[in-house]
């Protein structure tokens, strides 16, 4: 198997690479306590149900199963980056097929960023951006991590100038 290409790769000579990260880790804990729900209820009724090689196998099966999505589920939080340069968003995914979505900063009218009570507790949000009337490959992204720091950059590029932190009097 080929190994998947660098997310850097993508970026052009003339761009400068202003922030790159994965979505926050809250994205597979759902999958992983699962698979780790899933395990038990197999190990249990391993356990309790009658002998034998039918059953043994599904129940083997079975883990093997859950063994393998929840692997993919990772791997696919794993290869999933987002990158941000001086020109440009863009988001790869993909474990087997690779997709390359990405948004001309030039193009963006308008930020928005949420965050539920959730993830002010753990530190991710989504990030909305806005196109000049065009439906973009890249419009929102969910489970940001440091959406602040990421809505400021972004803000910065965009619109050119730093948050001035106010002067006490």
């Amino acid at each position: 198997m080929l190994a998947p290409r660098e997310v850097d790769e993508y970026v052009l000579p003339t761009e400068r690479r202003v922030i790159r990260f994965r979505r926050h880790w809250v994205v597979v804990v759902n999958e992983v306590v699962q698979a780790a729900v899933l395990m038990v209820i197999l190990m249990v009724a391993a356990y309790l149900l009658p002998k034998g090689p039918v059953l043994s196998n599904l129940l083997w099966y079975g883990a093997l199963l859950v063994l393998v999505k929840a692997a993919y589920k990772v791997s696919e939080w794993w290869v999933e980056k987002v990158v941000i340069t001086d020109k440009r968003v863009m988001l790869t995914e993909g474990v087997f097929t690779q997709k390359v979505g990405m948004m001309p900063l030039g193009k963006v009218t308008d930020l928005t960023f949420k965050r539920t009570l959730t993830g002010r507790m753990l530190g991710y949000g989504t990030l909305v951006i806005e196109s000049a009337g065009q439906i973009q490959a890249l419009s929102e992204i969910s489970f940001l991590p440091d959406p602040d720091e990421v809505y400021e950059a972004i803000s910065e590029l965009v619109f050119g100038e730093k948050r001035q932190t106010p002067s006490r009097p």
